[in-house]
């Protein structure tokens, strides 16, 4: 009973009440998604504020005073400087105007404060896709704005005020009626290479992704991560899963614990490229990491094409890219899957790749001593540490044992327990104690087929390292060696091994045996085939796009011009199609009114409103009771006026709309009343 007493008691609210309750509801719907990314104590400080406008508006009580309020604001912009050191950039500016909308709500004493608390609420919801411009994001801004415009169509009226129903959908319909021209200038307004919503500095902190380092540990932890790092459409047929590997990064400096890129060499590297076959197509859409790493299948045939970030191969087949990806990329790829890499090159120069940090690790070179003296071949030796592989109980897991100084010598005689940075690591290690040159290449390895949309993703967890040793004759050629102890991993993916998670690790997602994980594996597919849609066609609407887009409809020589006219002549059409169909059902006004109301008018100058339950014969009495100083043709002339509106409007035969031959002498006592 309480809980329907309270119901109750929302719909008896008075009108202030009811509507400061919508203001202060898309208050919070605006500041929700913001909460997350600012420091915690701007969350509750918003909290606390939203909370104090509700207790003073149902309480009746009146706002706070300004010498307060004040000297609180400065408080709460000295703890955003104290955050970010800043009161400049994107979060600093967030916080900001987080806190001073919350503030605004607590100052308001006129409509004017209204407006700036609802405009402040718009800005704060396009500050929202500095962050993401997800599905989810762009739903969240529609709803956002939705209730934004009903609450300032409820602060409008005037009278009886429409349900809150009906108010929303006014409210949706307005925003409806921008969509055919918000849709004509997404489509033609001219477009710079770029995204849209990027921000400098601080706009691309907090990217995840590939290191351009190697340590135990780094590559385990990305594993954890279902986040997507890039899509890949294939033009025909994808490669086989052992064949999927995605080549980043090539490490070859070791200090006894990370992996580090190799000095540049003076003067250019040659590729020296041994290709057979015709070379694979596909097109990759890259999500943002902040490096300037790409990611193509080994061995790229082509450099990628990237409008506005130009991008290189270097001599070891790095793809590299001008500017760090701080926004999504597409660019289309070709790769060779069977070449040979600098076999004729001098062996002299592949000395670099033999470097070893000095006094460490004395039983992985005792080891490899005794490999040395069993096998005279490298082929041979690069077999053996293989077969040790799978023979010595060795495991594949992403919870190692923790190493210390003499990393791969525990590793490999005392904890047997690691990821693919262990066993890559240890193998390059083994070969250049050999005297092999060898190096560590990381990148991803596999991919998932959508069968929503064909294309296929790689995500963060496909992370991995494998190692490359060079061979006279043949060049370098890779070595898997994660795959001697976790054949699994390469052929199937890192699920088969490790199974991957869901609800917070509650679920293990096994599609194979579990029927409900199958049905949510379904699932994300649709979603994410949804997203990459999003992506694709909306988020990737580049300038090329746009000018096929008008070539399409026939035009041959397309200059911003070209897209100015058509964007004002289609612009026309959308406000026509919005527009029109309003006028036309617009009802069309009663001229007896429209005289009646002018009659109303004139005697509301002159002191006598009309009151609104007030009808003619009763607002005739009461200007005749009334000592207007005005002359007696013009008194009577009100009389007539009031009592030949009557006739017209309730007497018998009167209809709505059809004033008659009356409406003449209507407007000709109107007129003698003036």
């Amino acid at each position: 009973m309480k809980a329907f007493g309270a119901v109750r008691g929302l719909r008896t609210l008075s009108r202030e009440k009811s509507d400061t309750l919508l203001l202060l509801g898309a208050c919070c719907l605006v500041l929700l998604p913001h909460l997350s990314r600012l420091p915690l104590w701007i969350a509750p400080a918003c909290a606390l504020l939203l909370a104090a406008r509700a207790w003073l508006t149902f309480s009746g009580r009146r706002m706070p005073s300004r010498w307060l309020l004040v000297p609180v604001a400065l408080l709460a912009m000295a703890g955003v400087y104290a955050s970010y050191r800043t009161l400049l950039g994107r979060d600093a500016g967030v916080a900001m105007l987080s806190l001073l909308l919350t503030f605004k709500l607590l100052e308001m004493h006129a409509k004017r404060d209204l407006f700036v608390a609802l405009f402040l609420s718009l800005f704060l919801v396009l500050a929202s896709f500095f962050y993401s411009q997800s599905i989810a994001t762009a739903l969240l801004t529609v709803a956002a704005v939705v209730l934004i415009l009903t609450t300032l169509l409820s602060f409008q009226y005037t009278g009886a005020v429409p349900p809150l129903r009906k108010r929303l959908r006014l409210g949706a319909t307005i925003l409806g009626l921008a969509a055919p021209l918000t849709l004509v200038l997404f489509l033609l307004f001219p477009r710079v290479q770029g995204p849209l919503w990027g921000l400098p500095a601080d706009a691309h902190a907090g990217r995840t992704g590939m290191s351009d380092t190697m340590s135990p540990g780094n590559i385990s932890r990305l594993a954890l991560s279902d986040e997507i790092a890039f899509r890949v459409l294939f033009d025909g047929r994808p490669p086989a899963q052992p064949q999927l590997y995605w080549r980043g990064i090539v490490l070859g400096h070791f200090d006894g614990r990370t992996w580090r890129e190799m000095p540049a060499q003076g003067g250019p590297e040659s590729i020296g490229l041994n290709v057979r076959g015709a070379p694979l197509r596909y097109q990759v859409t890259l999500e943002p990491h902040g490096r300037e790493w790409l990611f193509a299948l080994e061995t790229p045939a082509t450099v990628p094409t990237v409008a506005g970030n130009p991008a290189r191969v270097n001599g070891d087949l790095q793809i590299m890219s001008a500017s760090p990806v701080r926004e999504r990329l597409r660019y289309d790829a070709a790769s060779y899957l069977d070449a040979g890499l600098q076999s004729d090159t001098d062996p002299a120069r592949m000395r670099r790749w033999l470097q070893l940090p000095a006094g460490l690790n004395p039983r992985t070179l005792a080891f490899a001593e005794e490999l040395r003296r069993r096998h005279a071949r490298p082929e041979a030796q690069m077999e053996a540490v293989l077969r040790h592989f799978r023979s010595e109980n060795f495991r594949y897991t992403l919870e190692p044992p923790p190493l210390g100084q003499q990393g791969i010598d525990e590793f490999l005689f005392d904890t047997r327990a690691g990821f693919c940075e262990h066993y890559s690591g240890a193998y390059v290690f083994l070969m250049r104690a050999l005297g092999i040159p060898a190096r560590v290449v990381t990148g991803y390895q596999g991919g998932e087929i959508n069968p929503a949309d064909g294309y296929m993703t790689v995500r963060q967890s496909d992370a991995h390292a494998w190692a490359e040793a060079w061979l006279p004759g043949r060049g370098w050629v890779r070595v898997d060696p994660t795959a001697a102890v976790a054949p699994d991993r390469v052929e199937r993916n890192l699920g088969s091994v490790v199974p991957r998670q869901a609800f917070g690790g509650l679920i293990t997602l096994d599609p194979e045996r579990n029927l409900f994980a199958a049905q949510w594996l379904r699932l994300r597919h649709q979603w994410e085939a949804i997203g990459n849609g999003w992506n694709q066609w909306v988020l990737n609407y580049t300038p090329q796009r746009q000018l096929d887009l008008v070539r399409s409809l026939g035009f041959t020589d397309v200059s911003w011009r070209t897209l100015l006219w058509l964007m004002l002549v289609l612009g026309s059409v959308a406000l026509a199609v919005a527009v029109l169909p309003l006028i036309l059902r617009q009802a069309r006004r009663d001229p007896l009114q429209n005289v009646y109301e002018r009659f109303c008018k004139l005697m509301a100058r002159r002191g006598l409103p009309r009151l609104p339950h007030e009808g003619p014969r009763a607002y005739a009495a009461r200007i005749a009771a009334a000592d207007l100083p005005l002359a007696a043709q013009k008194r009577a002339a009100l009389a007539r006026f009031l009592e030949v509106y009557e006739a017209m409007r309730y007497g018998a035969g009167a209809r709505p709309g059809s004033p008659g031959p009356q409406l003449s002498q209507l407007k000709s006592l109107l007129a003698e009343c003036r």
